[in-house]
C-alpha cells in the first residue's frame, strides 16, 4: 500500500518544489508522473525544469511524444500512467484517486496554501486517503524550509 505526502506551498513555487522532490524517487530507480490540469502550465514547467543547473539535470518529457513509456519523469494531464511510474506528483489541483494512490509507492500532492479552494481540496483528499488506510504526511514551508507537521501511519 502506498503513502501520500502533502506539500502545503506558501513560500516555495511548484517548479522549485518539483526540482527539490523529483531527485528522491529517481535516486531510488523509480519513474515519476507529474500530473497537472493545464497543458500550457505543464509546457511552462517543462521549460523551467530544463533551465536548472547541469549537475541537477532532471530527465523528463511532456506526454504525447513517441517515448512516453521510457521517460523517467513524464509531465501529463492524463489520468493514465504510461511510463509505469511508481510515484505520482499532482500539481495545480490535478485529481488523485484512492485506488491509484494505493497502487503506487508514493503520491505527492503539491497545493497552493494561498488558495482556499486548493487547501480545502487537499484536506478532502487527506481524509479520503487516510480513511482508506494509506500512510500520509503533511509538510509545510511556512518557515522557508520544509517541516513535517503531521504523520499518519497506515491503518488496516
Amino acid at each position: 500500500m502506498g503513502s501520500a505526502l502533502f506539500y502545503h506551498l506558501t513560500r516555495f513555487t511548484v517548479e522549485d518544489t518539483l526540482a527539490q522532490l523529483l531527485p528522491r524517487p529517481l535516486a531510488q530507480g523509480w519513474r515519476v508522473v507529474v500530473r497537472g490540469t493545464d497543458p500550457a502550465r505543464l509546457d511552462w514547467l517543462d521549460q523551467r525544469l530544463w533551465l536548472g543547473p547541469e549537475e541537477a539535470f532532471l530527465p523528463h518529457g511532456l506526454a504525447g511524444g513517441p517515448h512516453d513509456a521510457l521517460q523517467p519523469v513524464l509531465l501529463t494531464t492524463a489520468r493514465d500512467i504510461p511510463n509505469a511510474a511508481r510515484c505520482l506528483m499532482a500539481v495545480d489541483g490535478a485529481p488523485v484517486t484512492v485506488d491509484e494512490a494505493a497502487r503506487l509507492d508514493r503520491t505527492c500532492i503539491l497545493f497552493d496554501g494561498g488558495d482556499a479552494a486548493a487547501v480545502e481540496a487537499a484536506r478532502g483528499l487527506w481524509r479520503s486517503l487516510t480513511g482508506a488506510g494509506l500512510a500520509a504526511q503533511y509538510w509545510a514551508d511556512a518557515t522557508g524550509r520544509w517541516e513535517k507537521k503531521m504523520d499518519r501511519p497506515a491503518s488496516a
